[in-house]
């Protein structure tokens, strides 16, 4: 694993049961699901396969080996998971080096946990060479760490990266909320023991036990964060 832990996971949230904020990337922080279909459409379009539009919910939010993998199953592509891999992330590098919409939200938010001095980690099934490229977007000064799909053994909807990224910050997973706009998402942070904020991007998801389902970024804050904590002290 090449996941980095800086200094600022010396940060602490005294006098809150939450302990940290662990957010996902794409569809969560900026508005990059779709850039993913679109990619996958181009390319398989380039091997002679159209992509049933029914897909895109099967695909979205999941480790690349998964979606890739049910692609090539799905139209009998004559191509290779790796040489896919590659095709698939250059193709969303391109993307996004022309344009990086963030998500309603997402840029006081960020602000805000790191004012207030609240540990934060991106955690994201997206390669190590993506998540790069658009932390220098969302500002790398905004985590205390990151963890990429290809740096850990099992990605998500496994809990690993989001054990690894608790882990990292020094903290509890169980005092930790994590922001999620996918089921697979959401399905990692559950098995990780971390109370959850669902803010669906392609799919709906139905609020749950130590979940909280909520319409946009717009709508979370610390407040609301420390508030998701408040029947654990």
């Amino acid at each position: 694993m090449t996941a980095t832990v800086p200094a600022l996971g010396t940060r602490s949230a005294e006098g809150s049961a939450l302990q940290a904020v662990l957010l996902d990337m794409d569809g969560t922080l900026v508005d990059t699901e779709g850039f993913w279909w679109e990619v996958e459409v181009e390319v398989f379009a380039g091997l002679g396969h159209t992509l049933d539009d029914s897909w895109r919910h099967v695909v979205v939010g999941g480790p690349m080996t998964r979606s890739a993998g049910f692609l090539i199953e799905a139209t009998g592509a004559d191509i290779t998971l790796a040489d896919l891999s590659v095709l698939l992330n250059e193709g969303f590098e391109d993307r996004i080096g022309r344009a990086l919409p963030l998500m309603p939200g997402a840029t006081r938010l960020l602000a805000e946990l790191y004012e207030q001095e609240i540990p934060t980690a991106l955690v994201s099934a997206s390669h190590r060479r993506i998540i790069d490229r658009v932390l220098v977007s969302l500002g790398p000064q905004h985590f205390g760490l990151s963890v990429a799909g290809d740096e850990v053994s099992r990605t998500k909807p496994h809990p690993d990266p989001y054990l690894f990224a608790a882990a990292g910050l020094g903290v509890d997973p169980a005092r930790c909320a994590v922001v999620e706009d996918t089921a697979t998402g959401v399905a990692a942070a559950e098995a990780a023991g971390c109370r959850v904020v669902a803010v669906p991007s392609v799919a709906p998801i139905a609020p749950a036990d130590r979940r909280t389902v909520v319409g946009s970024l717009e709508e979370v804050d610390l407040a609301f964060l420390r508030g998701l904590m408040t029947d654990m002290r």
